[in-house]
């Protein structure tokens, strides 16, 4: 399909992961084990009366926050969308926008969807899963950065001014 050659996706690559086409796969399988997770509280756990409503603010900002980035990140990144860590051929260097406060938004915003369900569940199980794909995605990003920076001699100084995953913060 044309839309996966655009990409950059090649049947080499299913079977080399030059492009790091095995990184999508085990995306698709983070994100999909996330959603089967079961919702799980420890017996006896109980949340402090009062508690209980802040946990659908905190979650509210967290996903807002999450499909601020999702959107602002799709729509500013254009003709560079791949799934792929590796950068498209004729790509640009993205460093305006949402791309000025984080340097991968739509990693980011997967993220904070899983940590606003979690929250909004009080689920240990979805705590655990946000976790692991915080460690995840931050491998991943570190994976594209390497294959960035090749391209991109101007990234290593992107890098140091713009935070990775979560803006202001990682």
């Amino acid at each position: 399909m044309k839309l996966f050659s655009d990409w950059g996706f090649t049947k080499a690559g299913w079977r080399t992961n030059d492009r790091g086409e095995y990184w999508v796969v085990a995306q698709a399988l983070l994100i999909v084990g996330f959603v089967l997770l079961p919702v799980y509280q420890p017996a006896g756990f109980r949340v402090p009366y009062g508690l209980i409503y802040a946990t659908l603010p905190i979650a509210l900002i967290l996903f807002t926050g999450g499909v601020l980035l999702a959107v602002r990140g799709l729509s500013e990144l254009g003709d560079n969308l791949t799934p792929l860590p590796h950068p498209k051929d004729q790509g640009t260097l993205v460093q305006t926008g949402v791309y000025s406060v984080v340097r991968h938004p739509l990693y980011g915003a997967i993220v904070l969807a899983m940590f606003s369900w979690a929250v909004l569940q009080l689920s240990m199980t979805h705590l655990v899963g946000a976790i692991a794909a915080l460690v995840f995605f931050n491998a991943k990003a570190s994976r594209e950065e390497i294959w960035l920076s090749a391209k991109h001699p101007e990234y290593a100084t992107y890098r140091q001014q713009v935070k990775k995953l979560i803006p202001w913060i990682y």
